[in-house]
Order: structure tokens, then sequence, then C-alpha cells
């Protein structure tokens, strides 16, 4: 039982995969009520010999009790009534589309040429699988969640790791930014509206709206289903499309609507209670170069005035830094997404963020830097480095903080591993006779209890 591959594939859903045709053909395993295709499980070999290289018979049967494991967790989750939202379903399947275009340059033709379908035939495809995966996590958050560890635990799982295994830990940093946004000059601005405001008579006159998104929408997630958002929940749009759409009746169009992304023109299309089903039209302000040297230039000022001590850097992030940033709240400083702490091994960080720290001492300011956020934006930043450690041995002063998740994810890993063996013997399971016989890891599998 490789619990670390089992954790792992119940946790990711794999994109690409997608690419891959589904033949419905014979079912040969089944948990509970959750079935297992002959050709699911080929298609997970295709997928992971494709970016691990060529596998083995063995590798082929580990891959099956994974998709046991998937299958498990699943039903499991349903038994403990675990549910998931369509409307998060749709949320999340959103966000992955438009990050994926973002990787693309939001160049649809990559996108479908890549997958071999359009965009809406893709998010159906990932429907059900993000599902299964949502609820697959929030069983596990479930089992897992009040694991905790005490320090005497991580003293002794410190101790108990050999002198020769302690690892040995790169220079790490910690660092904090403030993020200033440029400002769009007045006559791009103008020809922004202008043109929303054509679009906007073009849809009163009786043209379809649907068809306009899908020609002029800025969007570009969106714009290729006609301009289609899907459900969302109160509180997961930004908040003046947020409340433009709510004050609307089924059916009907707003004005122009201002918000962070740009200009935009939306429909309501149904409401249950505070999840509405919207679509809009996006049209994006232009920036200029003129507009990014001003921003440079402000930002700059701004660094100069920290320097000469007339303000901290704290107090500057309050008062310049992007307050939509996901830093303004901690007073700029960066968290690690991997590790959830605040230190970051030079290696992991953004050429320009290493690049403008290189040669930096604690509590210096880099230059100001140019940086696109994910949505495409281009912003300035200044960088501070908070400190800087220098290469180590792994020790309980320095490192409590990795040791302990590491002791921590240790317990986890333990615990998952007793609740699936009291947990799996109760479920239903059946494999086809021929696969199982030659699948030694999978004898715990198909007692039909």
């Amino acid at each position: 039982m490789n619990l670390k591959i089992a954790i792992f594939i119940i946790s990711t859903i794999s994109v690409v995969s997608a690419q891959t045709p589904v033949t419905v053909d014979k079912i040969i395993a089944k948990v509970g009520g959750e079935i297992i295709l002959y050709s699911d499980w080929k298609d997970q070999i295709a997928f992971i010999s494709e970016r691990q290289g060529k596998l083995t018979e063995d590798d082929y049967c580990g891959v099956l009790e994974n998709l046991l494991f998937q299958k498990f967790m699943v039903h499991q989750a349903k038994l403990d009534s675990v549910t998931v939202q369509d409307e998060e379903v749709e949320q999340q399947l959103s966000a992955r589309i438009d990050q994926i275009l973002q990787y693309m340059e939001n160049d649809v033709s990559k996108f479908e040429e890549y997958y071999g379908q359009s965009i809406e035939q893709v998010r159906s495809r990932f429907r059900d699988d993000l599902k299964n995966q949502l609820l697959s996590e929030r069983l596990q958050n479930k089992v897992l969640g009040n694991i905790s560890v005490t320090p005497k635990e991580v003293e002794t799982f410190y101790k108990n790791i050999p002198k020769d295994s302690i690892p040995y830990f790169s220079s790490e940093v910690e660092i904090s930014e403030i993020i200033y946004k440029p400002k769009p000059n007045p006559s791009e601005v103008k020809n922004a509206k202008d043109k929303l405001e054509k679009i906007l008579s073009r849809i009163i006159s009786g043209e379809d709206f649907e068809k306009l998104a899908k020609l002029y929408s800025d969007d570009l997630g969106s714009a290729k289903t006609g301009g289609n958002l899907g459900w969302m929940k109160r509180g997961s749009l930004v908040p003046e499309f947020e409340a433009a759409a709510f004050n609307l009746e089924k059916d009907s169009i707003s004005g122009i609507v201002e918000s962070e992304y740009g200009y935009h023109i939306i429909q309501l299309l149904g409401r249950r209670g505070n999840n509405i089903n919207t679509r809009h039209i996006l049209v994006k302000v232009k920036y200029t170069e003129d507009d990014y040297a001003a921003a440079n230039k402000y930002l700059d000022s701004i660094r100069t005035v920290i320097i000469k001590d007339t303000i901290s850097f704290e107090i500057a992030v309050r008062n310049y830094s992007d307050k939509s940033s996901e830093t303004y709240n901690s007073g700029g400083q960066l968290l690690n997404q991997k590790t959830g702490n605040s230190y970051f091994e030079v290696a992991d960080l953004d050429p320009d963020i290493y690049f403008a720290t290189d040669g930096l001492k604690p509590g210096q300011l880099s230059k100001v830097i140019a940086a696109n956020e994910p949505d495409g934006k281009k912003v300035f930043k200044i960088i501070k480095l908070v400190s800087r450690s220098t290469p180590h041995r792994a020790n309980l002063q320095q490192d409590y903080h990795k040791i302990q998740t590491a002791a921590k994810e240790i317990k986890k890993n333990e615990h998952f591993r007793i609740w699936l063996e009291q947990k799996i013997p109760s479920v239903y399971s059946f494999i086809d006779p021929a696969i199982k016989l030659d699948c030694p890891n999978l004898q715990n599998w198909g007692n039909a209890n």
C-alpha cells in the first residue's frame, strides 16, 4: 500500500488525461457503488507512462490499486454525508480552465488544439472528476483535520532521524513586497467605455448577446461559451460585478459596470437563493508605455521615502500597496504556498525576485521591478529582503516549523493507514478475477461483503 502515491492521486486531478478518449467497455472493478472501467485503467497507465517512462506490469497493478483507493474515498465520502455543492465545482472548473489558458497566453485555439475539444467540452469532461476529487479531499480533511503534534513529539521525531539522514537546507530568504498597479490614462478609459457602449446598443437593438461576447469579450475563458460564467455563490465574484448582477432581474441586462478587470455588460441568466448564473462581455482598458513609466517613477519615489526613513516599509505597504494583493494584510510579507511559512529557498524564487534581491542585505530594498500578475496584468514592485539564512544541517532551533510539519505528516500518514485498514474490509469490492490473479497487491480487495 503506497500511501504517498494514493494520497497524491486522491488529492490531484489530472487535467491532461482529458486528451485521451474514453471508451465505454467493460467494468473491471467496483468499490461500493463506484465502478472502474478497463479504459479508465489503461488511460491512467498511458498518462503516467508519458511522463515517467515505460511502466512494468507491477506498476500496472499499482495504478489499478490507486484507482481503487480513489473510488473507495468517493464511496466513503458519500456514506459519511460529505457533500460538494455544484456551484463550488463550477467555480473551481472556471478557475482551473482560466489558469490553463493563462499558461497558453490566453490562446483559445492552442487550448482546443492541445485537448482536441472545445472549452465547454473539456469543462464537461472535467466536471465529475473534479467533484470526486473535492469529495475525497473533504473526507481526507474530516479524517485527518484534528491531527496535531506536541513539541515533545517533534523533538522525538527529530532525535530519531539517523544523523547521516538529517537534511541539509540551502540558503533561505524571507521577503516582503509593495505592489503598485499602473493607472490607465483617460483616453484609453474612454476608448474602452465607447467600445462597450456600442456593444450595449447592439444588444438593446436585438443582436445576440452570446454572439457578441464571442466576438468582442476580452475574457477569453468565457468568451468561447458566449460569456457564460456558470453558477456562482455570493462572495465569489468581485464586489462591483456581484452588486450589479444581484440587482438584475432574470434575463435582464446591466449598463456598463466597472471592476478591477475593466468594464462589463452583465446578463442574469438565473438565480437560486444566494447563487446566480450570469454571462458577461468584458472590455479591458489598454495601458501605454507612458502609463508604465509613470507607475515605475511613482513607486521609485515611494522607495526613496522609505530609504530616507521618512516612513516604514510596513506603513508604505498600508498606504501604497495594492489592497487586493495577498500580501497587503501581512505587512507585505510573502507566504510560501508550498510550505505554509515565510521562508523560500533561493532556488525556488521567481527569477525576477531572485535577481532583485541577490546581493541585498537584510533590511535593504530592491530597485523597482516589473512583474506580471496571474491575469496577465503588468504591475510594479519593491522587494524588501527581511532575512537570509546560511546553508546548514536541519536543527530544532532554526528549522522547528519544517521539522514539525514533517512530524505531523508522518503522524497523519500513520493515522490514515490505520483508518484505511479498518474501513476498506467493510466495503463491498470486486476485481476482475483474471486481473486480480496477476496482481498480488490487490489480494485484500475484491471481498464481496
